[in-house]
């Protein structure tokens, strides 16, 4: 009993809340050790300590279960690294399995046969977008690369449901992306910020990116999308993926160790002016009915939000954060010192989503979808095991070429 009752003690947020206008900055200190001239002075709120958000000490839980159980349902941040450390595991096996995959391959089939693992296809964007449009337009699923297609609709709807919770929460190279600007932050005390007239038009790459593979997915018409997903092409396009990788040209390493070194000083570089997938969820995130609000009444102004939002979205200037690039990391909601001033809820409705909610959402809904496809038995491909000994000796014929954007004529025996 003690233990429990020990849990509900909390740790008190700051009484002073100190607020900086544009023109105020704290006292600096010179190379003497000497307090340098004063400059303008801070204006500083009291937050009564009924408005604090209360934060539950989880040290206090002698259980360490309650103690997990507990900092997953507290603590927002610690459950989305859950999260996405449970995917780049995930993400891992799958190369793991891939590899071997390919060893036997390679090998001639001398080494061991490892199940190709369709996991794999969420790696293949253009594949699974010409299987969407085959889909929409013949009411058929492919049977080259099914799971694509569901991997592809699962990150639709965390898209259109959940803002771009899918980058914040799930994808291994948001991760990563992540993972590189902390480090950088770490190591050189601060990140860079790309000031406004460079980064609104850097921030467009990634849509005219997404354009241009969406115009020229919309040109196809149901045959030409049929022969694209019936080529010997696109039966291989994961093991051609797999070879450029393992087998890095001199431009395109150079081309990764640029982009690794710019996502260290710079937060989310790939993501944010890259990525073609971040473009479509950030436009579909426009139609999310959940979004952070803000409520102006009992803002104290500390632009707190602001600060912590890797992003750099003003939170403390909206209402509703409808910017295409907030990934719904909560970072913001953690920052907020007030009590229910910071929610991630809809528009027509007062009582918020709690984060550990949103979190068993945006994980539920990619595994519900995904999970569908494998129990109704459209997971795996209908590429044989020879079929796949075969391809693997013709790695190098013309027909699994891909001639400036169209796939190479091929027969029926091809």
């Amino acid at each position: 009993m003690a233990g429990k009752e020990s849990v509900r003690q909390t740790v008190p947020d700051a009484t002073l809340i100190v607020n900086e206008s544009p023109l105020s900055r704290e006292l600096s200190l010179g190379t003497t050790g000497e307090v340098s001239a004063p400059r303008p002075r801070l204006r500083v709120k009291k937050l009564p300590p009924e408005r604090r958000r209360r934060k539950i000490n989880v040290a206090l839980e002698p259980a360490w279960y309650r103690r997990l159980i507990l900092r997953l349902k507290e603590d927002p941040q610690f459950l989305r690294s859950t999260v996405q450390s449970a995917f780049v595991l995930l993400c891992i096996w799958i190369g793991f399995e891939f590899y071997l995959f390919m060893q036997w391959g390679m090998s001639a089939g001398t080494e061991p046969f490892v199940t190709r693992p369709p996991g794999v296809e969420g790696f293949l964007p253009i594949s699974a977008l010409i299987s969407l449009k085959y889909w929409m337009l013949t009411g058929m699923i492919n049977v080259i690369h099914p799971s694509g297609l569901f991997i592809l609709l699962a990150i639709v709807a965390t898209g259109v449901l959940l803002k771009k919770a899918f980058c914040g929460w799930l994808c291994p190279i948001g991760t990563l992306s992540e993972s590189l600007w902390m480090a950088g932050q770490k190591l050189f005390g601060r990140n860079m910020r790309v000031t406004p007239w460079l980064d609104y038009p850097l921030r467009s790459l990634k849509y005219l990116l997404l354009v241009f593979f969406l115009y020229a997915i919309w040109q196809m018409d149901t045959a030409a999308l049929k022969y694209f997903i019936e080529s010997p092409y696109n039966k291989v396009a994961d093991i051609k993926m797999y070879l450029f990788f393992a087998e890095l040209s001199t431009f395109a390493l150079w081309t990764v160790l640029i982009l690794a070194g710019l996502s260290v000083v710079i937060k989310n570089f790939w993501c944010r002016y890259l990525c073609p997938y971040g473009a479509l969820l950030g436009a579909l995130s426009w139609f999310s009915p959940l979004k952070i609000t803000r409520t102006k009444e009992t803002c104290i102004d500390c632009e707190l939000c602001t600060k912590a939002c890797p992003s750099s979205i003003k939170v403390h200037k909206v209402g509703r954060v409808w910017s295409d690039e907030c990934m719904s990391c909560m970072r913001c909601v953690e920052a907020c010192p007030v009590i229910d001033t910071l929610q991630m809820r809809t528009s027509k409705t007062a009582e918020a989503v709690p984060p550990w909610v949103f979190g068993t959402l945006v994980a539920g809904v990619f595994v519900a979808i995904t999970g569908m496809a494998m129990l109704t038995g459209h997971w795996q491909n209908n590429i044989s095991r020879e079929e796949y000994a075969k391809r693997f000796q013709e790695l190098d014929a013309p027909v699994y070429q891909h001639f400036q954007g169209n796939v190479a004529p091929y027969g029926p025996h091809d």
